[in-house]
């Protein structure tokens, strides 16, 4: 193991010295064929069970450990990996990888709702075509997926298949405004009971709720949903000298 003493003279305390330090090699990747042991830790770096513990517990609240039955602490891998600061597109981003992307649509009919009413600026008796789908990923879940459009553009959406499309994508084909703009915004949630079934979670599981407003050219065109699961997908942001987020109109 790379180890890096710990500085006893240090005023912060072993624990979170040691939580950095583990951070700083699984960043580097160097626990790829399995984490240590609570006593090799305690071996390696000279400090009490107790040390390690709580170290080892603030990586595992974080979501970059998880204790998994039989084997221990193991690293929490997320296979998909996505920029913040863009309008992107969760179907592309998973097929970049290489795996495909195949949605179970759970509902596709016009409704009225008052919270995509209210952000999408219109009388909260106005009809929207919903989209809600369970979008899988390598074939298992990856996120329950739900978007509002207004009804007066989005009704051809109703014959479509989008077992393996991207909605963005449909706009464009029926000429309908595509998203160029927009924000969302991304909250840590224990789901629902039935997310929580349809992405095949437990009740301790966490995933990301993200709410996302998009508009074209300022006017608000659609308001989406997504519970999707943390074990499987990540954020990231790039802070790089020189380096500038834009929004690009991808599908989605």
């Amino acid at each position: 193991m790379t180890v890096t003493p710990l500085d006893r003279t240090s005023p912060m305390p072993l624990w979170a010295q040691l939580e950095h330090e583990l951070r700083r090699r699984l960043d580097t990747g160097e626990f790829e064929h399995g984490f240590p042991t609570d006593l090799q830790l305690t071996e390696a770096y000279g400090v009490s069970r107790h040390t390690v513990r709580e170290a080892v517990r603030h990586l595992n609240k974080t979501g970059l450990l998880k204790r998994e039955r039989g084997r221990g602490t193991v690293v929490n891998r997320s296979e998909f990996e996505q920029s913040l600061g863009t309008l992107y597109s969760l179907f592309q981003s998973v097929e970049s990888t290489g795996v495909e992307q195949v949605s179970k649509v759970l509902r596709l009919e016009v409704v009225t709702d008052t919270i995509a009413a209210s952000h999408l600026e219109t009388d909260e008796n106005a009809e929207f075509l919903l989209l809600e789908r369970l979008r899988c990923a390598g074939g298992s879940p990856l996120a329950v997926d739900r978007a509002w459009l207004p009804r007066s553009f989005a009704e051809p959406l109703l014959t479509v298949d989008f077992s393996h499309t991207a909605l963005y994508d449909e706009l464009a084909n029926i000429g309908a405004p595509v998203p160029n703009q927009g924000w969302e915004r991304l909250t840590p949630i224990i789901p629902s009971a039935g997310d929580r079934k349809l992405l095949e979670l437990s009740k301790s599981d966490a995933a990301f709720f993200l709410e996302r407003r998009s508009c074209r050219d300022g006017q608000p065109i659609e308001w989406r949903t997504t519970v999707i699961r943390g074990d499987r997908y990540r954020f990231v942001t790039d802070w790089s000298t020189g380096t500038r987020s834009e929004l690009r109109p991808d599908a989605r």
